[in-house]
């Protein structure tokens, strides 16, 4: 079977097959229908308002609900919601909670099934969706949504509410409505959606360590209602809320407290004050990744050569130094620690160093303690052999 990379993509990555990325291909052709169709201010219309629906459906339903159950409702309203959602053709609800599910688990590491870090930007933006890995559902992540057949039925049928939607389009307003209100809207719903993978980790601000590239983008909150502000969501994952502060516009937010009123949702779940404030203690998972990222602001090669000299010049500290290396590791790593070898960088540089590329966090001297042992447990690594020389 024939195939390629899209670009960006690094060596060693899936194989993207063009017959899974046709129909993705096909649409984005299929917008351009208009040139003959024409644009009417009532297609267009009809093109804003599907927009606005389906990105506020993937925003409530595919995330908020599915992914997270940031709130609870009825199981018609659920099936109404993922029926909404699915009008969209971004595959089925069990396959979109699942790989986002899995996003959030791994985040910016090399699991991520769409990191910009890992994998470039055009990757993570829509080249991902077409990798043969990445095609079928993990049921293991969504067991608890794979136990409603209707949500079943959706799966095997991920199509069906996108062509219904399409074939009422072209009844109620003719081509115009195929072209432009559909394709129009699903082309534009699409790259919104996306962009939260892509450019939601690239652009932007931090305001909460979360062990991962993701930024608040307030030009993306206000095309997808809310969703831009995605440091925040990294921060608290169950928050229905994703506006932090006042000024953070969220009107899927406000659709679903103006829902919870009717009735037809309920117990939305809110930050608590602690994560507001941004004082909150950060999980283990959190504090490892963001001491990697400091970490990895350290030239290792260049320490190891700084330590070799060092050793060199310090008869007594080499003596030393091979005695402790033949121990266990964490005893050489604590000798490292210890031995103030002017080439390796002691707390106070990595707390610095910490300082300079975090956000404000009350857990920075658990970060700071892991970052420096990383730093030398890397150079333990390959000491001993210099010790030896």
């Amino acid at each position: 079977m024939a195939a390629t990379r899209m670009p960006g993509d690094a060596e060693g990555l899936d194989d993207i097959v063009y017959p899974s990325a046709l129909p993705f291909i096909l649409i984005h052709v299929a917008g351009l229908g208009a040139i003959f169709t024409g644009v009417s201010w009532s297609a267009v219309a009809l093109c804003i308002g599907l927009y606005v629906l389906r990105i506020f459906a993937i925003g409530a339903g595919y995330h908020r609900y599915f992914s997270h159950r940031a709130y609870a409702t009825s199981r018609w309203f659920q099936f109404a919601l993922a029926f909404l959602a699915q009008t969209s053709a971004q595959k089925s609800v069990l396959w979109w909670a699942s790989k986002h599910r899995h996003h959030h688990l791994h985040s910016d590491t090399v699991e991520d099934v769409h990191s910009p870090r890992h994998k470039g930007f055009w990757y993570s933006h829509f080249g991902w969706l077409f990798t043969e890995r990445h095609r079928t559902v993990e049921l293991v992540k969504v067991d608890d949504l794979a136990r409603y057949p209707e949500l079943r039925w959706l799966n095997d049928y991920e199509l069906v509410p996108a062509l219904l939607l399409a074939v009422i389009c072209f009844l109620a307003a003719g081509w115009q409505g195929l072209i432009v209100g559909f394709v129009w809207s699903t082309i534009f719903v699409y790259h919104a959606t996306f962009a939260i993978n892509s450019v939601a980790h690239v652009f932007g601000r931090k305001r909460y360590v979360t062990g991962d590239d993701s930024r608040n983008n307030w030009v993306l909150a206000f095309f997808t209602m809310g969703e831009g502000w995605h440091n925040n969501h990294h921060a608290f994952q169950s928050s229905v809320r994703q506006g932090f502060r006042w000024w953070e516009i969220d009107p899927t937010y406000y659709i679903l407290r103006g829902l919870q009123a009717l009735g037809l949702v309920w117990d939305l779940k809110k930050p608590p004050e602690a994560v507001l404030r941004n004082e909150q203690k950060l999980g283990s998972r959190t504090i490892e990744r963001a001491a990697a990222e400091v970490a990895a602001t350290f030239d290792i090669e260049h320490l190891i050569r700084g330590v070799k000299h060092a050793l060199e010049q310090a008869p007594n500290n080499l003596a030393e130094a091979r005695r402790v290396l033949t121990a266990a590791r964490d005893r050489a790593v604590d000798f490292l620690a210890t031995v103030h070898l002017p080439p390796l960088p002691t707390r106070a540089d990595i707390h610095s160093r910490a300082v300079a590329i975090l956000a404000r966090t009350k857990s920075l001297d658990a970060i700071v303690d892991r970052a420096h042992r990383m730093v030398l447990e890397k150079v333990w690594a390959k000491v001993p052999a210099v010790a030896a020389t």
